[in-house]
């Protein structure tokens, strides 16, 4: 397997997805990083610290591009992917994207990790007009055309989901005692607002603890046992992985039993999961847009056979139980139709005109009925979700697909 802690130069995606490139004759127009026979762009993730489960997305982003090469290419060029390890320190993540800026000169920062990473490079990326494209985030503030034109999320926003949660615990607990552990910045702060929102007037009397952490303590116990000692009988769950697992697995061992959701960035079976203990993990409820790939329903799906294919021969390293590792290359690949669409006109104005123009695009691993639509007023293209349940062995998922609309 080849390491990414440092640096890569990686890259691929579906021949099915071709686009035509602009009519004969037109002129080649080129932003930095691009040539008739490559394009480089750029990507900083967690390869090391304290949120390095998420590596793997960076790496099966890499094994994307690969396939994306070995199948032609893009309009004929090669992807060049610069990946460096941030290790999930914003002053890290400013300091390599400098790089891949002002030294590598990339094309497009191509789906970076974090919210509060991608905060610290938001400013610096629009003043440079330089495309922070699809960042790999669920941060509501990613969705402003007109303050930062050069940003683009991807993945539904977590104030959306916080208002689904909310819904949820209305119509199973409408008398709950809540209690929300959540991130001490923007991402964890975003659950929290939109849980509160979809709450309403009853968020006052419900939300009983809100304990929040921050990303280099060494554990959640304390908030956990804090929540039970409150009489809390809802657990709304928004950590990072790490913290996800201890908090699971600390509430079995206090014999606390409440309702618990646990936010789509944390519901990996490989990386919170297991480490929390399967059986400990039993009764959970998350929210997905993505097909999870221990879910036994998606075992004849053409989208999830293509997956299992990807999988084997380009990232066969790769945990098939790591949600993270359908999270990349569905990123990676919408992250290339842009590319396509822009035919040989590969600026980066060019870019960000086409990431908003995506219509009815869909994906292998997304859920059925859920599409990537953007425009130049909208940049959140992924905006539903469905919620799942898990049964001590796989997610199942239940009910209609979802919207919490942000207003």
């Amino acid at each position: 397997m080849q390491r990414l802690t440092r640096r890569t130069i990686l890259a691929a995606a579906p021949s099915s997805l071709v686009l035509s490139a602009l009519p004969a004759g037109a002129a080649k127009q080129y932003g930095p990083g691009v040539t008739d026979a490559a394009i480089k762009i750029g990507n900083t993730c967690f390869y090391s610290g304290p949120a390095s489960s998420y590596g793997t997305i960076g790496k099966a982003m890499a094994a994307y591009y690969r396939m994306v090469n070995d199948q032609g290419g893009v309009n004929g060029r090669e992807i060049t992917f610069l990946s460096y390890d941030d290790a999930y320190s914003p002053p890290k993540t400013v300091e390599q994207t400098r790089r891949l800026v002002e030294q590598d000169e990339v094309l497009l920062d191509a789906g970076p990790l974090g919210t509060p990473t991608n905060s610290a490079i938001w400013q610096y990326m629009n003043q440079k007009k330089v495309p922070q494209l699809f960042v790999s985030t669920g941060a509501t503030k990613w969705d402003d055309p007109k303050g930062h034109p050069w940003t683009i999320g991807w993945q539904p926003n977590y104030q959306s989901e916080g208002r689904i949660y909310a819904t949820f615990i209305l119509n199973e607990k409408p008398n709950g005692k809540i209690g929300v552990l959540y991130q001490n910045d923007d991402f964890g702060k975003d659950y929290l607002k939109g849980l509160k929102d979809g709450l309403g007037d009853k968020a006052k009397s419900m939300v009983a603890i809100e304990a929040s952490y921050e990303t280099m303590d060494a554990t959640v116990e304390s908030q956990v046992v804090s929540m039970k000692a409150a009489g809390c009988d809802v657990f709304v769950n928004t950590a990072i992985p790490k913290f996800a697992a201890q908090s699971i697995r600390k509430a079995v061992e206090i014999e606390w039993k409440p309702l618990q959701v646990l936010s789509s960035i944390g519901n990996s079976v490989a990386a919170t999961l297991k480490p929390a203990g399967l059986d400990n993990a039993k009764g959970l409820v998350s929210d997905f847009y993505l097909k999870d790939p221990t879910d036994e329903t998606w075992k004849n799906d053409e989208g999830y056979k293509w997956w299992v294919a990807f999988m084997g021969k380009y990232y066969p390293d790769g945990d098939k139980a790591d949600a993270g590792n359908v999270y990349g290359p569905s990123n990676a690949a919408t992250v290339v139709q842009v590319l396509k669409q822009c035919g040989d006109e590969l600026t980066r104005d060019n870019v960000m005109k086409q990431a908003a123009n995506l219509h009815d695009f869909t994906l292998p691993m997304l859920l059925p009925g859920i599409k990537i639509n953007t425009s130049a007023t909208d940049f959140a293209p992924v905006k539903q979700v469905q919620m799942g349940r898990f049964d001590g062995t796989q997610w199942r998922l239940f009910g209609p697909l979802l919207t919490g609309a942000v207003t």
